[in-house]
C-alpha cells in the first residue's frame, strides 16, 4: 500500500508543503518540565496562526490545560493539541506555508493535522484515488474532495466535544459508487478518562492530553457493499513534530512467520534500513527523525491496539490506541496494482517523512501513525465504528517510563538505544495492552 505522503513529495507540488518548525536541541541534552522550552513552537503560538487563516473549535478538558484545536474547514481534522494550555509545547504537525497560501492544488492538499479522517483503499482495481480506467501512477492520482478540500457540517457542539457530518458520492477504480454519511466525533478526554484508558492512576506531576475520535460510516445508497464491487474502510492518519531521538514503538503478536505472516511490511518505499528499524521479540522499534522517508505496516494478526513514539530529546511520549475487532479479519489493500489480494491490507502504519531524493525538500518533516478500520460490507442503513485515541504526556522519567512498559512492553531505556544496543529490543515483555 502507498500512503499519499508517497504522492505530496512530487516536484509537481512540494514546494506549497514546505514549513519551518522550532530548532531542535542538541542530542543528550536533558528534557525540560516543558516540551515547549526545547525550541519547539507553542500551542499558543499554532492557534493564533490557526485563527488568522480558518475557524478553529477549541476544545479543553475541565482544568482548561489539556487543549486541541479543531479545524471544521479542513475536513474536521484535529490540526494540533497541548498539555499545558497555550504555552505548552504544539505536538501536531501543521504545514504553515500551505495554509497561509490558500490556494488548492492538484493531487493532494496537505494542511497537516495530528487526525484527519480518511477513506480507504487508496489503490488498487477497488482504489478510490484513481478513477476508472486511469493508470496508478503519480499523474492520475486524486485525492477524494470529500477528504481533501471543504468544510464539514458541525451538527454538535460543547467546550469538550464536537461533532460533524458529512454526506459523500464517491466511486473506486472498478467504476462502483457508494454513497455514504460519515459522522465524525472528536472529544478530549478529562484527566479520570486519560487514567481509565491508560488502566491506571495518573501522578500528579504526570501532565497530559489526550482525545478520541468516534468515525462512522453510513451505506445511504440502495445497494449493499460487497467484496466483488469493492468495499471502504475509514483511515486515520495522525501527523506529529518530528525529532533527532524520536523513536517510533509498535508492539506485535509474536509468533511463527509461517502462522502469522511477516511481522512488518517495510517494503512502502524500498527495505527500510537497519539503522531505522529495528525488530524486537515483541515490538517494532522505527525512526521519527523526519530525516529519511520510510514507512512501515503491521498486518491484521500481528498487530495490537497500540503504538507509540517516545522523545528521548522532550521526554514527551505519544500513545495511539483504536478499536482492534477480535473477529476483523479483512482490511482493504492499497497497493498500486491489479491485486491479487484486496483485502490483505495492513491494520497500522507508521510513516517517516524524508527527502524523496538527494537535493529535493522533504514534506515537513514529520512522523505519522496511522490506524484502518476494517474493511465494511455494509447493507443500505448499515454503519461501521472506529474509534482512534492519541494521547501525549509528559512528566518525571520514572512515571513515564511505568506507562511505556505497561501498554508498550519496552522501557525507555530500551527505546532510547534500539538502534545502538539492538539487543535490548529481544528483552521487551508483551505490552498489557491485549
Amino acid at each position: 500500500m502507498r500512503s499519499m505522503t508517497t504522492l505530496c513529495l512530487s516536484a509537481m507540488f512540494i514546494a506549497s508543503c514546505a514549513t519551518t518548525r522550532g530548532a531542535n536541541p542538541p542530542p543528550g541534552a536533558s528534557a525540560p518540565s516543558n516540551p515547549a522550552a526545547k525550541g519547539g513552537i507553542r500551542f499558543g503560538d499554532d492557534l493564533a496562526f490557526l485563527r488568522q487563516h480558518t475557524r478553529v473549535v477549541l476544545l479543553q478538558d475541565s482544568s482548561g490545560q489539556a487543549q486541541i484545536a479543531v479545524a471544521p474547514e479542513y475536513q474536521a481534522r484535529v490540526m494540533t493539541s497541548s498539555a499545558e494550555g497555550e504555552g505548552g509545547a504544539s505536538f501536531g504537525f501543521l504545514n504553515r506555508a500551505f495554509i497561509a497560501r490558500r490556494e488548492r492544488v492538484p493531487h493532494i492538499n496537505v494542511f497537516g493535522g495530528e487526525d484527519r479522517f480518511w477513506f480507504g483503499p487508496e489503490a488498487g482495481q477497488f482504489g478510490l484515488f484513481f478513477a476508472p480506467g486511469a493508470a496508478f501512477d503519480l499523474a492520475h492520482w486524486q485525492t477524494p474532495e470529500v477528504i481533501d478540500w471543504g468544510a464539514w457540517d458541525v451538527a454538535e457542539q460543547s467546550a469538550s466535544a464536537v461533532r460533524f457530518t458529512k454526506d459523500a458520492a464517491l466511486q473506486n477504480h472498478s467504476g462502483s459508487q457508494f454513497f455514504v454519511r460519515v459522522e465524525r466525533t472528536v472529544r478530549i478526554l478529562d484527566r479520570s478518562e486519560l487514567a481509565s484508558v491508560l488502566g491506571a492512576e495518573l501522578p500528579a506531576g504526570l501532565r497530559g492530553v489526550g482525545y478520541a475520535s468516534e468515525n462512522t460510516i453510513e451505506n445511504t445508497g440502495q445497494v449493499a457493499w460487497s467484496k466483488q464491487t469493492g468495499l471502504l474502510s475509514i483511515w486515520i492518519l495522525g501527523m506529529f513534530n518530528p525529532s533527532p531521538r524520536m523513536t517510533i514503538v509498535i508492539p506485535f503478536r509474536p509468533g511463527p512467520d509461517s502462522e502469522l505472516g511477516p511481522i512488518v511490511n517495510d517494503a512502502y518505499f524500498g527495505k527500510v534500513p537497519d539503522d531505522r528499524l529495528q525488530i524486537g521479540n515483541a515490538a517494532l522499534f522505527f525512526r521519527g527523525d523526519g530525516a529519511q522517508r520510510g514507512k512501515i505496516g503491521v498486518s491484521r494478526p500481528r498487530a495490537r491496539p497500540i503504538a507509540g513514539a517516545y522523545d528521548a530529546e522532550t521526554g514527551v511520549l505519544t500513545l495511539v490506541q483504536y478499536t482492534l475487532p477480535d473477529t476483523a479479519t479483512e482490511y482493504v489493500n492499497s497497493m498500486w496494482e491489479e491485486q491479487k489480494a484486496p483485502y490483505s491490507g495492513d491494520v497500522i502504519n507508521s510513516y517517516n517523512d524524508g527527502p524523496p531524493e538527494p537535493g529535493k525538500p522533504s514534506l515537513g518533516p514529520f512522523y505519522e501513525l496511522e490506524t484502518s478500520s476494517p474493511a465494511a460490507a455494509l447493507t443500505p442503513g448499515a454503519k461501521l465504528t472506529h474509534v482512534h485515541r492519541t494521547i501525549h504526556l509528559s512528566g518525571a522519567r520514572a512515571d513515564i517510563d511505568s506507562v511505556a512498559q505497561r501498554l508498550l512492553g519496552a522501557n525507555l531505556r530500551q527505546i532510547e538505544h534500539a538502534f545502538d544496543a539492538p539487543t535490548l529490543g529481544a528483552q521487551v515483555a508483551e505490552p498489557r495492552s491485549k
